[in-house]
Formats: C-alpha cells, structure tokens, sequence
C-alpha cells in the first residue's frame, strides 16, 4: 500500500529538519483515560506548540524548499493559516489567509498575531478557498497553497507516523480527518513500517464529504457542513487527497459533535487537556466504535477552541 508521490525518504527527512518545536511532541498512555474507554490508548499530544495544533510540521516543511515566493496565500478554517503565518513570518515571506464569514475569532486572532493579513473570502470555506486562489492567479509572486494537495504538506505530517512508531506499535491508529494531509502522510509512513497497523479516518458526521468520497472512490461534494468541528468541517474534498487515501485508509467513521464534546470533557477531566472538536475526535470515535487490536494510538490535534465550548466543557454540571 503506497502513494506514488509521497516520498519515505522526504518524510525522514522533514523528521531532522523541520523547525524543533514542532517535533517530538509527547506520546503516553494515560491510565484513567485507558480506564474511561476500556481500551489501550497512546495519545500523540500535538497542541503544545506555538500554534497549538500538528499542521506547522507541513507548513514549515513546505516552505522550506520555496523558492522565489513573495507571499503565500491560502485558505483556511483557523489552523493551517496559523501554521503558514507562523513559518512565513519565521522566513520573512508575507502570508496571506482566506476565512469564511464564521472562521473561530480565536484563530482569527491568532494568525493576524503572527502577522498574518486574514481577509473574508466569502459565507463559507469553499468561497473563502476560491476567492484565495483567484487572488492568487490575479497577483504575480504570489503562491497559493492548498492543505491536503501539496505533497510536502502530507510529508511534513506524516513525520508524526515516524514518531509513534518510534516507541511503539500500534495494532490502530486513530486519525481524525480534514483535507487528508495528516492521515496520508501518517499511513504512508506505517504502511511502510508496520503493515499490520490499521489506519482509521474521523469525519464529522455533520460534514462527511471525506467519509462519502472515500468510500464511492470518487469526489462526492455535499455543499453543507453541519458540524461544530470547524477544522474537518470539510465540504469539497481534495482530489489529490482522497486519490491517495484510497491506497492508504483501512477505513473511515463518524463521529457526532455531541460525541466530541464528550471526548472533549474526557480529555479534559483525565489528560488535563483542553481540545478543540476536531482535536477530539479520534477519542471520540474510540469511546463509541471498535476497532481492532490490543493497542490504538490517535492523535490530539488541535486545542483552538471556541470560547463558547471551553465553557461548555468546564462548566459542572447542575445537580
């Protein structure tokens, strides 16, 4: 099982040279929250960062092989336009993101910290990505950079495969799903390595055009996303990203956002860890599916949470 153009080789590579503090993040189990699922879980912590989620290991990756770039413009529902202000602004090239109408101020917020100029591109994600690359087409030396496609942004990604097997391995890996970089580049790296290893997608089941596509083996574009996880809220699916899940994905499931907002309290109460949905969404589905094997591993991805769900998930309940 394999992606013909993602590289091994630049997976290992990007694992020495991407900037430090993206690498290495923790990995352990921990025993209430093994208790409270009934399962043997190693977490993969990738919130401890100054962008508080995984997505500065393909971003800085990416850039890092740029050439004659002037600025970057891209689309994006919080995170990956963190990532790419974070190592433009390192690199000394302007960065550009497109949000929807509705993107997380907390994230809104947060790239324009790190210098980034954050434009409205339209109501929604699709709208804001397209009104990106348009800006880009119109404006010389800029380049548009689009999650999920880009072969180096999944390369980046997958250098948390190479850390988890590290330690361990896993009989499962539990991934939750948004343009596909992650999962892609995490499975090109096991396949390789453990064979044996399931590798399992999350969707949101209020956006699950990843989910659709990938089993129909074709793009299915829902055109509505129902979700509050805003960073795998996906509506329009990457062409590149599901050709490659094909090969790689042993199989994808759905989570409810009430189900991530319990996996969020989870996390909260025995990690003492706070997530945004899409960050809990791998606990999320472990709490409410089976899968197979002694040993699951997921990874946290994000912790850019609304402020209406950190009240919601730290507030005691009413007796």
């Amino acid at each position: 099982m394999s992606a013909p153009d993602i590289s091994l080789e630049n997976i290992e590579r990007a694992a020495r040279v991407i900037d430090p503090v993206f690498r290495d993040s923790p990995q352990f189990v921990d025993e209430q929250l093994c208790a409270a699922l009934g399962r043997r879980i190693v977490v993969k912590v990738e919130t401890l960062n100054p962008i508080r989620s995984f997505k500065g290991r393909g971003a800085d990756f990416f850039v890092q092989d740029l050439q004659d770039a002037r600025k970057l413009v891209c689309a994006s529902a919080g995170n990956f336009g963190q990532a790419m202000a974070y190592v433009g602004r390192h690199r000394g090239i302007d960065v550009e993101v497109f949000v929807a109408a509705d993107a997380n101020p907390i994230k809104v917020d947060r790239m324009r910290a790190f210098n980034a100029t954050v434009t409205v591109g339209g109501p929604d994600f699709d709208s804001a990505k397209q009104a990106a690359r348009q800006y880009a087409d119109r404006n010389p030396g800029c380049v548009f950079v689009e999650d999920g496609d880009d072969a180096a942004i999944t390369e980046g990604a997958g250098t948390i495969g190479l850390e988890i097997l590290r330690s361990c391995t896993p009989d499962t890996i539990v991934i939750p799903l948004g343009d596909g970089a992650l999962i892609t580049g995490i499975a090109a790296w096991v396949k390789e390595n453990s064979p044996k290893t399931k590798i399992i997608g999350v969707c949101p089941s209020g956006a699950p055009a990843m989910f659709e596509s990938w089993r129909a083996g074709r793009i299915v574009n829902t055109g509505k996303s129902d979700t509050i996880a805003d960073g795998i809220a996906v509506t329009a699916p990457v062409p590149k990203a599901v050709e490659r899940m094909q090969s790689l994905v042993d199989d994808l499931v759905l989570v409810t956002d009430a189900q991530m907002m319990d996996a969020m309290r989870l996390a909260a109460s025995t990690l003492g860890l706070i997530l945004e949905p899409s960050g809990a969404a791998g606990l999320g589905a472990i709490a409410v599916h089976r899968f197979p094997g002694d040993q699951l591993a997921t990874i946290l991805t994000g912790s850019n949470i609304r402020p209406e769900h950190l009240t919601q998930i730290t507030s005691v309940p009413s007796r």
